[in-house]
């Protein structure tokens, strides 16, 4: 996969230390509970959601325009609480996709107007294809491709989709710069 230059303004974006892109259209609730662990873009309107548990984010994942990340809650006899989410290296979340998943594996590619379920877990190397919807406590097994509503397997991935999603995670952030002042 060969990925063009993709520009934005520098302005609107804050880049960290640790090289993370945010763009400043997001919102971060609670950021003091979500961690971020470098060269991951974080694309406008979206909404991560540290304020009702940890969130954890790995390295170079890519979350697109419009994406809600918000921890899954939990149930218990007579009260309930929301339990920390989180997502691997090399994810890839496309645009206006909301996600509720306890935990998101590495070499993973969410499509667009996707829905992930509470307490879902998607293990490494597998896709969720666009307009797909996850019920609730979904495991997604590694290398499964998942379709429609409900999410039902459609498919395998090969067994390179690893090295694929760490050369298009990698490609993405490297071609994502910003415009000449």
């Amino acid at each position: 996969m060969e990925l063009g230059t993709i520009r934005y303004s520098k302005a609107d974006y804050i880049e960290t230390a640790a090289g993370n892109k945010v763009s400043r259209k997001s919102v971060l609730y609670g950021s003091q509970n979500i961690v971020v662990n470098g060269k991951t873009i974080i694309h406008s309107d979206c909404i991560v959601r540290g304020d009702l548990a940890d969130v954890k984010i790995g390295r170079y994942c890519v979350i697109s325009k419009g994406t809600v990340i918000r921890p899954p809650f939990k149930e218990l006899s007579n009260c309930g609480k929301f339990i920390p989410l989180y997502i691997d290296d090399h994810v890839f979340i496309d645009e206006d996709s909301v996600v509720n998943a306890a935990l998101i594996g590495s070499y993973v590619h969410i499509g667009m107007n996707c829905v992930i379920g509470r307490h879902c877990i998607l293990k490494d190397c597998c896709k969720i294809d666009d307009n797909t919807v996850l019920p609730v406590e979904t495991i997604v097994p590694p290398f499964a491709i998942y379709s429609g509503s409900p999410g039902m397997c459609a498919g395998e991935l090969p067994e390179c989709t690893q090295d694929i999603m760490i050369d298009y995670t990698k490609s993405y952030y490297e071609n994502f710069i910003p415009l000449p002042v």
